[in-house]
């Protein structure tokens, strides 16, 4: 949904590498036509020498393909020309990228490419585009026409780019909301949609569930809050979902829809996304209880058999360095950067830095550390049961059962082992 590279006026493979790029971040969707129709748009009146489209591409089978792109297209018959607007580009190679990356602070930006050419890298994608073409007064299409031109121009088109707030889907929203007068904004700022942004992140990355976890894990609170249609729009598909129901003013000054019309250029052959969230919550249950019961049973067993107690050290410092180092970086999300979507994480009550300082006494199995990893461990596991007792309080409404699901039975697991290693390992010794 989200990521290129290139400059304006790159033709070829030069561009088509550059939109390759550009579908990863696009936060983060009926039958085709023939090749010779793909991009012709249907004749207009001579009066009126351009035709907009609202352009919408499916997803793909890759996390950064699965919310959707879209792009504004504009047919000029007076010029001969079809550009379509994408605002879902970045460079790789921009100095400090890297940085401002991890920092929340990476810059995108909009530029113009031939329809043609757009299309076809979707269909060598196999990911549906349709196109949706929309009603404006000549003077609004003209007006978005020079936005779009002066939005493109080198000083005027980078943008600090937000995966839910400020992405390639609410820029195109914008710049079209801003052509049809508020239309858009009148018709969707206050309709609620009954979901979150957490929502359809869950649904659209359930293909994979190593990534699906991994922002569950970094997801904080909010991202669990209500949203509207207007925030939804932050969704290709949503935007042109959203779109069949506004209505703008005709040529007669009657209300009439601002979808003027509808075409599928390319249907995927793929599976479409499912329209809600997976349940996984028992499957994450179920790992943590048989990672819990691992480490006890190692523990027990390593009480007379070394091999044992190297699989308990294995698993729980194991657990401990992962837990660790996840907190750390859920902190410094929260602390030190502008991932505002990370803030306000209850997972690090599940996933805490001072896991790192429980690893080293795990590792080692002196007397002294076998007393001080009871109690840090029984101290992990304290909190972990606090994360979820924090949840009958008002204002910690943030969606991670599956995590404390997965989380919790570990924590409770490793405290459990630690304290009865403690009891039986001196009692050998001192025998």
């Amino acid at each position: 949904m989200k990521w290129g590279s290139g400059a304006a006026g790159q033709r070829g493979g030069a561009y088509r590498k550059l939109l390759r790029l550009s579908w990863v971040l696009c936060l983060l969707f009926p039958s085709g036509i023939s090749a010779a129709q793909q991009t012709a748009p249907p004749p207009r009146r001579p009066a009126d020498p351009l035709t907009v489209y609202l352009m919408t591409m499916g997803p793909g089978k890759a996390v950064w393909e699965r919310f959707g792109h879209n792009a504004i297209w504009i047919h000029d018959r007076a010029r001969g020309t079809d550009q379509a607007y994408n605002y879902g580009l970045f460079d790789l190679r921009q100095e400090n990228f890297l940085v401002r990356f991890l920092q929340g602070r990476m810059w995108y930006w909009m530029q113009g490419f031939p329809s043609e050419s757009y299309v076809q890298l979707y269909r060598r994608a196999n990911r549906s585009v349709w196109v949706q073409e929309l009603e404006m007064s000549p003077e609004a299409k003209r007006d978005l026409q020079n936005f779009l031109e002066w939005n493109e121009l080198p000083e005027n088109r980078f943008y600090h780019y937000d995966y839910y707030r400020d992405n390639c889907s609410t820029r195109v929203r914008d710049a079209l909301d801003r052509a049809l007068g508020g239309r858009i904004k009148d018709y969707a700022g206050t309709l609620a949609t009954g979901k979150t942004y957490r929502f359809h992140t869950q649904r659209l990355t359930a293909n994979d569930p190593f990534v699906y976890t991994g922002l569950m894990v970094g997801l904080g609170q909010p991202v669990d809050r209500e949203i509207s249609a207007w925030d939804e729009m932050f969704l290709p598909l949503a935007l042109r979902d959203h779109m069949r129901h506004v209505t703008v003013r005709g040529a007669d000054g009657s209300w009439v829809p601002a979808v003027r019309s509808e075409q599928t250029l390319f249907e995927s052959t793929e599976r479409p996304p499912p329209q809600a969230p997976p349940f996984w919550l028992p499957a994450y249950i179920a790992l943590g209880v048989v990672v819990a019961a691992a480490t006890v049973a190692l523990a027990r067993a390593g009480t007379s058999n070394p091999a044992s107690r190297r699989g308990f050290t294995a698993l729980s410092a194991g657990w401990s360095l992962l837990a660790g180092i996840f907190g750390l970086v859920l902190a410094g999300l929260w602390a030190f950067t502008d991932h505002a979507a990370a803030y306000q994480n209850e997972n690090l009550l599940q996933l805490n830095p001072l896991q790192l300082a429980l690893f080293p006494l795990l590792v080692r199995s002196t007397p002294t550390s076998i007393r001080r990893r009871v109690w840090i461990s029984g101290f992990l596991a304290a909190l972990a049961v606090a994360g979820l007792g924090l949840k009958l309080l008002p204002g910690f409404h943030q969606v991670n059962a599956e995590i404390i699901g997965l989380a919790l039975p570990i924590h409770l697991g490793v405290a459990v082992a630690c304290y009865y290693l403690s009891r039986c390992i001196p009692a050998r010794a001192s025998a």
